[in-house]
């Protein structure tokens, strides 16, 4: 199932999303009290009960800092009012790292962790290893990280697969929810349609929406399915150029970010009006606050805001196309 979003769906989109979320004080918070206005709101997942911040912490924030800096990474971030917390083993030491730094908060937050392991006994060893260096007993989400081609899924989902490993886990109190990442249309809905998912994260992206059609098919399957969707990618312009020295790159951004402040304040925007939980920022410092500044503050992202956005559009190179990776 291919849904085509053409300029004027998402024009239409960013309007309709500002009229709904503005209408909305369970997504957006209008209800808290006075004394909580000014921290970073929060939104249901699906039909779990619980209520996360609109913004992840993105744990590769925490990639090579030290550990002071972490502590006072979190700490900033719990007390501007985030609560969900996202690492994966992949991102260098920041699992090292988030351990100690949220232990003060753990009881009071939403923790997140994903595995790259396909088969059942490297899926449970890793979450064993996951669970040991976080300092927690039990994780709230937990996803197959990265799915990228079909093969992944019939490694995932066959016999002594890593989703035994998912559901075993969560039968002996170690898991709450179950989820996935990928970067793949045909990948992601593939996923939806085989695994018992609370929610997964997937680019919500304005570049991939309006040039590439890739990501408004996976998120009206999710939400067809009741599976809640997290953004990433959504201060992505796209590649980078052939041939780019990795000194002229964004440290902890594999992709080229938007330009600050304009296209990625109008590009975190877009994504969170969209039909999302939350997003996930960048881990490299500057976009990482700017996120947490503009998610404190969010307003939906307006119609003539769109306009603005799409123009910044013209000239990127979308990070993926339809099709990718099958």
């Amino acid at each position: 199932m291919i849904i085509v979003m053409d300029r004027r769906d998402f024009l239409k989109n960013g309007t309709a999303a500002s009229a709904f979320l503005a209408a909305s004080s369970d997504l957006l918070g209008d209800a808290r009290p006075a004394a909580a206005r000014n921290q970073i709101p929060r939104r249901p997942l699906g039909d779990t009960g619980e209520q996360l911040s609109i913004l992840a912490f993105s744990g590769t924030a925490l990639m090579s800092i030290e550990q002071q800096a972490a502590n006072d990474l979190v700490a900033e971030a719990f007390d501007r009012g985030v609560n969900f917390f996202d690492v994966s083993p992949s991102y260098g030491n920041a699992q090292e790292r988030m351990g100690p730094a949220l232990e003060p908060y753990r009881k009071r937050c939403f923790l997140s962790s994903k595995t790259d392991f396909r088969d059942k006994a490297g899926a449970a060893a890793d979450l064993d290893a996951t669970l040991k260096v976080l300092r927690t007993d039990h994780l709230d989400f937990y996803q197959h990280h990265a799915i990228q081609k079909t093969s992944d899924l019939e490694r995932i989902f066959g016999p002594n697969g890593a989703m035994e490993a998912f559901v075993a886990a969560k039968k002996a109190g170690k898991l709450r929810y179950l989820g996935f990442s990928a970067h793949s249309v045909e990948t992601a809905i593939g996923a939806l349609d085989q695994g018992p998912f609370d929610a997964f994260l997937f680019p919500v992206n304005f570049v991939l929406f309006s040039k590439a059609n890739f990501g408004p098919q996976v998120i009206e399957h999710a939400r067809k399915k009741g599976v809640a969707r997290f953004a990433i990618k959504a201060m992505a312009r796209g590649k980078y150029a052939a041939g780019l020295a990795e000194s002229q790159r964004v440290p902890k951004c594999w992709y080229e970010p938007c330009a600050l402040p304009e296209e990625s304040t109008l590009a975190w925007r877009w994504t969170l009006s969209q039909s999302v939980t939350a997003a996930l920022p960048p881990g490299n410092p500057a976009w990482f606050r700017l996120a947490m500044d503009l998610a404190q503050g969010f307003q939906p992202v307006t119609e003539d805001e769109t306009r603005r956005l799409l123009a910044y559009a013209g000239a990127a190179d979308p990070l993926f196309e339809l099709g990718n990776n099958v």
